[in-house]
């Protein structure tokens, strides 16, 4: 057993530490074990990476903190895919790369260069057909719905602002939420295919093994390989940390504070207990360890405004990948940029109604994607929002919450904040219980229904079947606030390394690739860094991870033969 390196107390949320790089003569390194290409972390773009490096020849190595799966297992299992898919063709929807493209900037902005997104979008029939050729099911409907998420025995949905009207001017709206076909939520079944796919090959995966720090060559800078923590297989410690980090999991969304302390503990383990090991990866290494809305020093740091948000994720979702890439120099962008999910549909009446903050004013138009709505109401509006309805507004909702064979994340919530949300006969009344400026609450009342009543574009260009006239006492205010534990606001980060957009390197300050280094999924910028809608961020885990893995195992060679002869001829001169 080698001896452990120096690292920090447990933090009060379990976040692993990262330590400075070592700096080696490569001739002389003495290694543990070898690879071509070590994958850090098994989530959708570790194994995407992991998949792609092998089936280009490479030995592959994955280290994973954890049992695999991370964000990719808890999520949804929905991949945004289109312009032209089998299933949006069986649907009757006649999409293109170029109209998938045009949408799509809006969202994505400028994370990503344009060649970049069309890349993407010419490619997404492709990806998809990847996913299939690993097992993955997917599925088409004759009338994909608008939802936050579909209920089970759909799995073709419109996930984003596709038919919002300027979005709809731009680009025929399409869906493109394609989710795996499960039942409950698809992501845990997205990762068992996954995984399957990784086990079929001879792609090697060490569990329980923590990532804490890179080894550098002194002489060229470029990254030979890693130092892990790995904690001995079968062992009482590697049993009880695997216990302890499931149900801290389990526990997270209902006992916060419990679950931490239980990932405190697992934490204290691998310091306790752990092996320190010494890995070579002779072509690259791919850091996929996901974002980092786990850690709250970095979440201060760089998004305040999200400090209260519930974190949406596994407990991988630290930030460090992005560390481990700092540690050498790498470049980071966007770390600001957090998707804050405020869904208010389903119940599906509920965007007729008028969202105001907390002096009465409305700012967002209600049928947007929930992240839109979410990031407006946290960045611009300190997190407080209310959803005004009327009484008509709220017997629908009721009775599809009641017998629409909603999930139970959706309807119970829902139930619960009409049930017993503040309510008057008139607003200016309501505006007194929730202590708003009257004038403004009834102000955006009056301009959203007047519009209605003379057939004039709504103020915030909310489409003609989403109008809802609200006349119809009593009125009652729904607190959609980020901080309602009932109705819970999750967050995840999108910003991290910047990388080649080409070949997924990680680029440092002066835009030089750092050799052996690459990194994808939300470790790393991309097309999801901007702008969040459903499924985006997986679809990027897997196109960004077959990059990286495609790259380190075919190019990296390369780039640190380039290195050392840089080397050689700047010591010569």
């Amino acid at each position: 057993m080698a001896s452990p390196s120096a690292s920090p107390p447990a933090s009060g949320d379990g976040t692993l530490p990262i330590d400075a790089p070592h700096y080696v003569d490569g001739g002389a390194m003495q290694w543990h074990d070898h690879c071509d290409v070590l994958v850090v972390g098994l989530g959708a773009a570790g194994a995407a990476s992991a998949i792609e490096a092998s089936d280009h020849g490479a030995d592959v190595l994955i280290c994973e903190r954890f049992d695999g799966g991370g964000a990719t297992a808890l999520s949804g299992g929905v991949v945004y895919a289109g312009g032209g898919t089998a299933y949006q063709k069986a649907a009757g929807y006649d999409d293109t790369p170029t109209a998938m493209a045009r949408y799509l900037a809006t969202e994505v902005g400028d994370a990503v260069r344009p060649e970049t997104l069309d890349r993407f979008c010419q490619e997404s029939v492709g990806l998809l057909q990847w996913l299939e050729s690993l097992g993955v099911p997917f599925a088409s409907e004759p009338k994909p719905p608008k939802t936050s998420y579909p209920r089970d025995g759909v799995y073709l949905y419109f996930s984003g602002n596709e038919a919002v009207p300027e979005n709809a001017a731009i680009a025929a709206p399409a869906p493109r939420g394609h989710r795996c076909r499960a039942t409950g939520m698809s992501g845990a079944a997205l990762y068992q295919y996954l995984r399957r796919a990784v086990d079929e090959r001879p792609i090697r995966v060490r569990t329980q093994t923590a990532t804490r720090r890179l080894v550098v060559d002194q002489a060229t800078g470029r990254v030979l390989g890693v130092e892990v923590a790995t904690l001995p297989p079968g062992s009482a410690a590697a049993r009880r940390h695997q216990r302890l980090s499931r149900l801290a999991q389990r526990l997270h969304n209902v006992a916060g504070g419990l679950a931490d302390r239980l990932r405190v503990k697992a934490r204290r383990l691998e310091d306790e207990h752990a092996d320190i090991q010494h890995i070579e990866a002779r072509n690259g290494v791919v850091l996929t360890t996901g974002g980092f809305i786990f850690n709250r020093d970095m979440v201060a740091k760089h998004a305040p405004a999200y400090s209260g948000n519930l974190r949406l994720g596994a407990t991988g979702c630290d930030g460090s990948g992005i560390r481990l890439g700092q540690s050498v120099g790498a470049q980071c962008a966007r770390l600001e940029k957090v998707s804050a999910w405020r869904f208010i549909n389903p119940p599906s009446p509920w965007p007729q109604g008028l969202i105001v903050n907390a002096e009465g004013q409305r700012f967002c138009n209600e049928e947007v994607y929930g992240a839109r709505l979410g990031v407006r109401m946290c960045e611009e509006h300190g997190g407080r929002a209310w959803l005004i309805v009327d009484r008509a507004i709220r017997r629908r909702a009721i009775r599809e919450a009641l017998f629409g064979k909603l999930w139970a994340f959706q309807s119970i919530p829902a139930l619960l904040m009409m049930w017993f949300a503040p309510r008057a006969r008139t607003l200016a009344g309501l505006a007194r219980r929730l202590k708003m400026t009257t004038a403004a609450l009834e102000a955006a009342a009056h301009a959203m229904n007047d519009a209605i009543d003379q057939q004039r574009d709504d103020p915030m260009g909310k489409s003609d079947g989403m109008r809802h006239a609200l006349r119809e006492p009593p009125f009652y205010a729904l607190n959609i606030s980020a901080d309602n534990p009932t109705f819970p606001c999750p967050a995840i980060t999108l910003g991290g390394l910047r990388i080649d957009e080409g070949n997924g390197q990680v680029l440092n300050a002066a835009d030089d690739a750092i050799p052996g280094l690459f990194a994808a999924g939300r470790a790393a910028v991309g097309l999801a860094s901007n702008g969040y809608v459903s499924g985006l961020s997986l679809a990027d885990c897997f196109w960004s991870g077959r990059r990286a893995g495609r790259n380190a195992a075919t190019r990296s060679e390369d780039a640190a033969a380039f290195a050392e002869a840089d080397a050689i001829e700047r010591k010569a001169g």
